[in-house]
């Protein structure tokens, strides 16, 4: 949520949303607040009353966006049993794989590539952010004596790396099926390794 209040009202959170909607089909790298205003019933002086500034309602948007990443992924927190590191890349690759998620993940790879080349402001930090929150996930795939290991966290970042740079390749070229295929050729070399 934006900085101004923990507790944000009823109008707030509907603005939220409603730019949350706009910004899944606009994207955020070109955001005017004026066109926004006019496409969600408000004005920019409600928006900049209620978020301080054009990057609050950024940073809002952002958080509300690693929110829907982070619901996402909550069945795989929630695990009794951790499901294994390579069956766990599987779930989340199958999830990113859906044409139905590609407006959240085209955001995604926006934000994430403009907290890399623009690292203050309203992006700081959202590379790291997003590259913690997916190692924890990961994590807690993995059976508890090899979680806290160097080969743990070795494997976890091998597999988080074939899944974004398999996702950016998606994003980019559409090819589902032969993104797909190599992901699963690496989850297999991943399975033979481990588990």
């Amino acid at each position: 949520m934006p900085p101004r209040t923990a507790n944000p009202s009823a109008r707030q959170t509907e603005l939220l949303e409603a730019s949350y909607r706009y910004a899944l089909t606009h994207g955020l790298a070109e955001l005017s607040l004026r066109p926004l205003a006019q496409a969600i019933g408000s004005s920019t002086r409600v928006l900049m009353f209620l978020f301080e500034s054009k990057d609050g309602l950024v940073r809002a948007l952002l958080e509300r966006a690693r929110q829907d990443e982070l619901e996402i992924l909550a069945p795989l927190r929630e695990a009794d049993h951790p499901v294994g590191l390579a069956t766990g890349a599987d779930r989340v690759w199958a999830w990113l794989a859906a044409p139905a998620h590609r407006p959240l993940l085209k955001l995604w790879a926006e934000a994430y590539t403009r907290s890399l080349v623009e690292p203050d402001g309203a992006w700081s930090g959202f590379a790291a952010r997003t590259v913690q929150d997916w190692l924890d996930v990961l994590a807690l795939c993995q059976p508890v004596p090899e979680r806290d290991t160097e080969t743990g966290r070795v494997r976890r970042t091998a597999a988080l790396a074939v899944l974004r740079g398999a996702l950016l390749d998606l994003l980019a070229t559409g090819d589902e099926l032969r993104v797909t295929t190599a992901v699963q050729y690496q989850l297999t070399l991943l399975r033979s390794d481990g588990n």
